[in-house]
Formats: structure tokens, C-alpha cells, sequence
């Protein structure tokens, strides 16, 4: 496989997609529909599907089902998808993996092993034994707020030189230096994509080659400027005041609460996690 075919079209900006849910809980497919054809319209570069943001713990299988049929059926060809499909099981994930046809994806999003917490050499061989197996390329996801361990720069090199396969990261690490690390010694064709908003005009500079953004569910045309240089400063104020508000009180709490004040979807989400405060959706609003 030509690794830079394989990663055409998931360079620049991908949304992180929320799940809309109706007053009932269950999932609005109206108002995904929405946010999905305004990023598309703003000018995204692709979607992230079934990720951290969209709640995927959550959701039954039915409802995952739906979500992916509803955004190919929007889609078509149009964007790449790139889904998520995070596991701590690796052969459990190699069943998934054989069962499922993948319809309508390009690549899959597959976050570190959480909660077992994994040394290198078995982050290393657990990734290596997935891409031997998977008929879609795959982007690491590095994520150790949330997993419990950090994929490391030396770990992500040696996967991106011996799995051709494994096309790219997305990096939430937070550690600038680790991620410049990678950039400068990735092997041609390795795609290097922010997982955290706030620093991508910083990964930017660096040599990244995009991000995978939550802030794009609200305002996707902002962070494609961002991303293509043209952001003014007033702009990247606003940039990074957004950000801080979006993730005060947890993602995607923060959000939907912005979603629902801009008339996209309900500030519903599903327990364990629940909206933000008044006092932060206040600010919010302000700032709209």
C-alpha cells in the first residue's frame, strides 16, 4: 500500500462528531444530519465518526450502526471518514475487526489500550498484530489523559517504519516536544494530526499536517483557517478562548452545551456524563 495514497484527503481539518441526542435520549439523526453538512459546506477536510467526542461508550450497536449509516448516506464520497475503533482487547478487536465490512470508511482511528495499561513493547505488538490483520489503514490515537498510558515517540516511530499500514497519529499527548520528535523523524508519508485544539496553530509551525478537532463541531470554518494559516489576531483569540470554555468542565459536555446555544442540537448527553454548568454556558453565551 502507498502510504501517502492511503492518507489522501486526511490532512488538514477532520471533526471529531458529536452524537445529537432528542429530549429522550435517544439519537437525533435530523440534527446529526445538520452538523454534519455544515462542516462539509465550511470546508472540513474529513470526519472522524464513532470517536471520544461522539460518546461511543454509550451507544448499543444499533445505534453506532445507524450513526455510520447516516453519515455515509450524507457523505458519499464527498470527505474520507476515518472511524473510531478503540479496544483493550486485542484479539477480542481482531474479531470485531474480521466481522465487520467497514462499509464506507477509509481508515480507522484506534486509541492506545486503556485501563490495562500496557508497556511499549506490548502497545507495540498489539498495534503490529492489528495492522496485520486490518483491510483499512490505521491512525494511532495517543491519548494518556484518558488511557492511562503515553504511546511514546520511540514506540510511534518504530510502528510508523515497520507497519506500512499504520499511516499516521493522532497525538494528544499535550507533549510538545514528544510530538516535535515525531514530526522531524517520521518516515516519509507519515502523517502527524493534533489531537488538542489549543495547540495546533503551535503543531502547525511544527510540520503537523492537521488535527482532529472537536472546536470544528461549532465553528469549522474557524478552524480551518486556522489550520491554513489565514487566521487573523482577533480571530486567534477567539480560537483560544473557545477552546478553554469547550474543555473547562470536560469534552464533549462543552460542546454540546455551545452546540444547543447555537441552535444545532439539545444539551443532552448520556451518563456518566453530564452537562456543564450555568455558570460556564453563561460564558458561553457571552461570548456567541
Amino acid at each position: 500500500m502507498d502510504r501517502d495514497k492511503a492518507f489522501v484527503g486526511l490532512s488538514g481539518v477532520g471533526t471529531a462528531l458529536v452524537t445529537p441526542f432528542r429530549e429522550d435520549g435517544s439519537v437525533d439523526v435530523d440534527a446529526l444530519e445538520r452538523l454534519v453538512v455544515s462542516n462539509i459546506q465550511a470546508g472540513v477536510n474529513f470526519l472522524c465518526v464513532l470517536g471520544t467526542t461522539a460518546e461511543t461508550p454509550t451507544l448499543t450497536d444499533e445505534e453506532q450502526h445507524l450513526i455510520r449509516e447516516t453519515i455515509v448516506r450524507i457523505v458519499g464520497r464527498q470527505r474520507p471518514l476515518l472511524l473510531g475503533f478503540g479496544g483493550n482487547d486485542t484479539a477480542g478487536m481482531l474479531r470485531r475487526m474480521k466481522a465487520d465490512a467497514f462499509n464506507g470508511m477509509d481508515a480507522l482511528l484506534i486509541v492506545t489500550p486503556y485501563y490495562n495499561k500496557p508497556s511499549q513493547e506490548g502497545m507495540y505488538r498489539h498495534y503490529r498484530t492489528l495492522s496485520e490483520a486490518s483491510p483499512l489503514p490505521i491512525v494511532l490515537y495517543n491519548v494518556p489523559s484518558r488511557t492511562g498510558v503515553n504511546l511514546t515517540a520511540d514506540t510511534t516511530l518504530r510502528l510508523a517504519r515497520d507497519c506500512h499500514n499504520i499511516i499516521g497519529i493522532k497525538e494528544a499527548s499535550g507533549n510538545v516536544e514528544q510530538i516535535t520528535r515525531i514530526i522531524r523523524e517520521r518516515p516519509e508519508g507519515f502523517k502527524v494530526l493534533s489531537g488538542d485544539d489549543k495547540l495546533t496553530p503551535q503543531l502547525m509551525s511544527l510540520g503537523a499536517d492537521g488535527v482532529v478537532s472537536v472546536l470544528s463541531n461549532l465553528f469549522p470554518r474557524m478552524v480551518c483557517d486556522v489550520v491554513n494559516g489565514s487566521i487573523f489576531n482577533l480571530q486567534s483569540s477567539i480560537f483560544a478562548e473557545w477552546c478553554d470554555l469547550l474543555f473547562a468542565e470536560g469534552s464533549p459536555a462543552g460542546v454540546k452545551a455551545a452546540l444547543n446555544l447555537k441552535g444545532i442540537c439539545n444539551d443532552v448527553l448520556r451518563l456518566p456524563l453530564v452537562p456543564v454548568s450555568a455558570e460556564l454556558k453563561a460564558k458561553m453565551k457571552q461570548l456567541l
